[in-house]
């Protein structure tokens, strides 16, 4: 996020695309092969327009090492104690270039590449893990198409697992409220056996981190597809949608204010339904926003 806020970017590298038709296709008839599903995801929004670029790209276009990812044009490497990511992708649904740099410096000394970080189970199997690499950190974006710069705050994380997302999950939400003293993550995770999981890490500029008591969820508005947002903000407290990013049937992204601990904060918040996505009519609607590379 640009630190006028007039500008955001997300990328998602995903080795087996867990939003690809045609990954979960290949599953329903058996053991399939993830790198087979691999895509650089790259999301710009800002003032003027927005773009979306996610191609799916097979085995044969990846290519990966300890400190380096490459999928098809598109490469994430550490290198100098920064995480650089170069991408040149085709948006979609219309067709457009979408290309430049992304350098990502964590503010916490330590080794963020070398996999020193804790990974939390999200389910009751410890299938599926999620690791908050650099929580706090700041980023230079530099694009040539569209021609644009900017830095801002940023953040790193990782999420894996053993087996498709709605085999072990009926919903979560996740957000990031970001302060003048740290960070606060909220992880509210619905799962399919009927137990909740509810992670409230907070992480400060050099580092430190602690679990914060959970604060109940307040509403924020459902989107435009009824999917319902609910974001964890101090009791008695208005938390107030500044911008919709991604309004889908079975995913949201948004960007409110609201106040945590006392203090305003800015907060990225992301609500996703596995029902939803798992239904037929969704599944026939992914193909619109993605590419397919042969």
């Amino acid at each position: 996020m640009s630190d006028d806020g007039q500008s955001a970017i997300t990328i998602i590298a995903m080795l087996g695309s867990v939003f690809s038709p045609y990954y979960a296709k290949a599953r329903s008839r058996g053991a399939a092969d993830p790198l087979m599903h691999c895509a650089m995801n790259v999301a710009l929004y800002g003032a003027r327009a927005d773009r979306w670029a996610l191609t799916e790209r097979p085995r044969g276009a990846v290519s990966r090492s300890r400190r380096s990812l490459a999928i098809g044009p598109s490469l994430m490497e550490w290198s100098g104690g920064e995480l650089r990511v170069s991408f040149d992708e085709i948006t979609a649904p219309l067709p457009s270039r979408l290309s430049g740099t992304v350098r990502l410096r964590p503010s916490a000394p330590g080794p963020a590449a070398d996999g020193a970080h804790d990974s939390v189970a999200l389910d009751g199997r410890g299938l599926h893990r999620w690791t908050p690499i650099a929580p706090i950190a700041r980023a230079e974006v530099e694009l040539a198409h569209p021609a644009l710069r900017f830095s801002g705050s940023a953040y790193l994380d990782t999420n894996a697992g053993d087996e498709p997302l709605d085999h072990a999950f009926e919903r979560w939400t996740w957000s990031r409220a970001l302060g003048s003293d740290g960070i606060a993550l909220t992880y509210d995770v619905r799962r399919r056996d009927g137990t909740r999981m509810l992670l409230s890490p907070a992480f400060d500029a050099a580092g430190g981190a602690r679990e914060l008591p959970p604060l109940a969820p307040r509403p924020l508005g459902d989107t435009r597809w009824g999917m319902a947002r609910e974001i964890a903000a101090d009791p008695g407290s208005a938390p107030r949608l500044l911008r919709t990013l991604e309004d889908t049937p079975f995913y949201a992204r948004s960007l409110a204010a609201a106040t945590f601990g006392g203090k305003p904060a800015t907060v990225v918040h992301e609500a996703l339904s596995l029902d939803r996505f798992a239904s037929p009519w969704v599944q026939l609607l992914l193909p619109f926003r993605m590419r397919r590379a042969r």
